[in-house]
């Protein structure tokens, strides 16, 4: 088996609940996590989902940890890389004195901020407060939760992103750092921002011009009933479209040129029904191999235990047997990330109680990386071969902490991020997701672009790639092939359903990856079968984007102790699937005989005063039932809610000590105060823009890691010419004679434009 990247890595984990999963993704990649708890286990051990005794929650995030009492923390601290705590739980100042190269990541629901810091979050309450709930449901009615862990899941893995970074900081400066990381802040970054980049079928339009009530949006991934369920379409490129054409028999109705563009399609009140009638007759395995020999994207609208048992995942045994009490079997998540071919899983059971004081394993500490820059990854070279969102987000992460990010592209194969109905040459979203890039346009299909883009590759430190599986390998950029040329470069892929298996070379986009894994199925209104919710939102990409940078910082860290690089490879569908793993083991104990306790929080999405105006709360235990009825009055709550404004009725619940937060649109976000309050959001322009426009800023409220830089996304090719010149010393005769032959483009501003 390979080496874990992040062997001898030491990692003291003193949180509970559901952010002990952030140490879990230590774990997987090799660290050495102790996990500190009084004598007698956390509270965290009893509560969630319970099965013979074992909190199934616990146990999903903590595989592979140590345990050690809690008063052993001090003395272990002293020779730690990452602490992760509750906020204002230890002497951060003094942990540092006695080790000032500790990284210390705190922990709380909503930061070290003025105002909030005593608020009480849930998944569904971090839903409200960041955006995500407003773009949740079916036009004209109630705003739909989405179902499962996915805010706190992605929070987790936000948080690991940051804690690695800030690790790979420490060891090129010498100097730790004091992370303030708040739960909200995770789940607004990582799950589906409401300012980052969004997906193609959007056209660049940002996700703050959405009306005021739900969104209509779903004619863009549509779901058409078939004779045994449900299939999904993802017909975008016209491409795609004229294989769709040929599959219904090239139908004359739809046989105008005008077809072929995006908005034609999705404004024709016939095209849908006349799919739907052609599909009715016919299973949905027949329409996902149709699907596939058509080029057209089609996806089988799975139940969780139909997304499990499919052939893809029983290949690539993405779940394993973990004995979770004595003879008591459950399925849990073998890892998410393959480093080197080989999968980063399970590394041992959830821990013990501590049973007494242990000792860190001995270990010898990376080099030190080259020092240059104000950043952390300054000095570092990626070639970004990514596209749409998932593909966006990698090389923006990388590019933000310093690394010249080049995106190789070419108006052949264009980004389907650039679609573009917003006016102008480049969209808010794209300037978003691509700030802080240069873009070379190369063809490297051509033998000649293949060997300018070999030639850079000998000076690159990481190719970011999320192609269908075999891509790299017919264009020859496989790591296989590229470590031959740099044994020192790091290649990633992130893949619908990752690089092997019988759905390995599928087309894949979220929506779809969401039907096969069985996410869009639970995403309905209960009792109403084809209420299906989820087609606005843009899930995993932006969270498996954070993975695969996870997988490069510590290839990064590894490379230190080695000289060598190595290759990152992500399924996407794994990854939606590791966040539903307590809910998945539960059900398999309950078909096994095994009696499952279902967590006793409940929440709930209350309408308002106001037009659309709605408040979630959440209520834990019987103490939250006390204080609501305190707040009301007596009143139920459902009827005090309806005659108060969520924002003032969920501060007055926070006082209280009940989780609560009012349902904030895009748009709203960055005048909310507790976004202000944390200097989330920065006004930024583009040159191609007529107007300014919000971005994020950075990743983490930190002393160390600086706010990202301001440079503009790049329009295709922009910057080709001076990328050929300064980087492979090429003569302007030599780039001129590379455009002419199309090898090479260098964007132009067209007349009308530029005037």
């Amino acid at each position: 088996m390979t080496e874990r990247p992040l062997n001898g890595v030491r990692v003291l984990d003193a949180v509970s609940g559901p952010m002990a999963a952030i140490a879990r993704h230590f774990a997987e990649l090799g660290a050495d996590v102790v996990r500190v708890e009084p004598t007698g286990g956390g509270e965290d051990r009893r509560e969630g989902l319970m099965a013979g005794g074992v909190s199934l929650d616990f146990v999903a995030a903590n595989l592979g940890k140590r345990t050690a009492p809690v008063e052993q923390l001090a003395a272990l601290a002293v020779e730690t890389d990452i602490l992760i705590a509750p906020l204002g739980s230890t002497d951060v100042v003094a942990l540092r004195a006695a080790n000032p190269a500790l990284v210390v990541l705190s922990v709380s629901d909503f930061g070290d901020t003025d105002g909030y810091r005593d608020w009480v979050g849930s998944g569904p309450v971090y839903h409200a407060l960041s955006g995500e709930l407003s773009r949740s449901g079916i036009p004209g009615r109630e705003p739909l939760p989405p179902p499962g862990y996915l805010a706190l899941t992605c929070a987790a893995v936000q948080a690991a992103y940051v804690a690695l970074l800030a690790y790979y900081n420490a060891l090129k400066t010498g100097h730790g750092d004091h992370l303030d990381f708040s739960t909200l802040d995770g789940a607004s970054q990582a799950l589906d921002p409401g300012y980052g980049i969004a997906g193609s079928a959007t056209a660049g339009v940002p996700a703050s011009q959405l009306p005021r009530g739900r969104a209509e949006a779903r004619h863009q991934y549509p779901i058409i009933p078939c004779k045994d369920g449900f299939v999904r379409l993802c017909v975008l490129a016209a491409r795609q479209w004229r294989g769709m054409f040929e599959w219904m028999g090239r139908p004359e109705a739809f046989a105008d040129p005008s077809y072929d563009l995006l908005q034609t399609r999705f404004a024709s009140p016939t095209l849908i029904p006349a799919i739907t009638r052609f599909f009715a007759d016919k299973t949905r395995y027949e329409l996902e191999e149709a699907g596939q020999r058509f080029g057209v994207p089609t996806a089988a609208v799975l139940d969780l235990d139909e997304a499990l048992q499919s052939e893809q995942m029983i290949a690539r045994k993405a779940f394993v047997p973990v004995e979770i009490a004595a003879g008591v079997l459950a399925p849990l998540p073998d890892g998410v990330l393959e480093i080197d071919g080989v999968r980063m899983g399970i590394d041992g059971p959830a821990p013990e109680v501590p049973s007494g004081p242990i000792a860190w394993a001995p270990r010898s500490k990376p080099a030190r990386p080259e020092a240059g820059g104000d950043r952390p990854l300054s000095g570092l070279r990626v070639l970004d071969f990514g596209v749409i969102v998932v593909g966006a987000e990698g090389g923006r992460l990388l590019a933000d902490q310093g690394a010249d990010v080049i995106k190789v592209e070419n108006a052949a194969f264009p980004d389907g991020s650039r679609q573009n109905r917003t006016g102008g040459l480049i969209s808010p979203t794209f300037a978003t997701g691509h700030r802080n890039k240069r873009s070379l346009a190369l063809n490297v299909r051509d033998p000649e672009g293949k060997a300018l883009l070999l030639k850079l590759i000998e000076t690159t430190d990481v190719l970011l790639s999320n192609f269908k599986g075999g891509t790299l390998e017919s264009l020859g950029l496989d790591y296989a092939s590229l470590k031959a040329v740099n044994p020192r470069i790091i290649v990633t892929d992130s893949s619908a359903f990752g690089p092997t298996g019988p759905w390995s070379k599928r087309l894949g986009y979220g929506p779809l990856v969401r039907a096969s894994a069985g996410l869009t199925m639970q995403w309905r209104y209960p009792g109403e079968p084809d209420s299906f919710s989820d087609a606005i939102t843009v899930y995993p990409d932006h969270v498996a984007g954070r993975i695969g940078v996870i997988g490069v910082l510590a290839l990064m860290i590894r490379r230190l102790q080695t000289g060598k690089g190595g290759s990152v490879s992500v399924s996407q569908a794994e990854v939606m699937l590791s966040h539903m793993a307590p809910r998945i083991a539960a059900d398999a104990l309950e078909r096994s005989g095994h009696v499952v306790t279902e967590d006793p929080a409940q929440s709930a999405v209350y309408p308002c005063h106001g037009d659309d105006e709605w408040c979630v709360v959440t209520i834990r235990d019987q103490a939250d039932m006390q204080a609501v009825a305190t707040v009301t009055g007596g009143v139920p709550l459902a009827e005090w809610l309806a005659g108060q404004a969520p924002r003032e009725a969920a501060a007055v619940l926070q006082t209280a000590g009940v989780p609560a937060g009012a349902m904030l649109r895009v748009s709203e976000l960055p005048g909310f105060d507790y976004y202000e309050a944390r200097h989330y959001f920065r006004e930024v322009t583009h040159p191609h823009m007529k107007r300014a426009f919000k971005v994020e800023t950075t990743p983490i409220v930190s002393e160390r890691l600086p706010d990202p830089p301001e440079r503009p996304a790049p329009l295709m090719g922009e910057h080709s010419a001076k990328i050929l010149r300064e980087d492979l010393r090429l003569s302007d005769a030599e780039i001129e004679r590379l455009i002419a032959a199309n090898v090479l483009e260098q964007f132009k501003m067209p007349e009308e434009t530029a005037a």
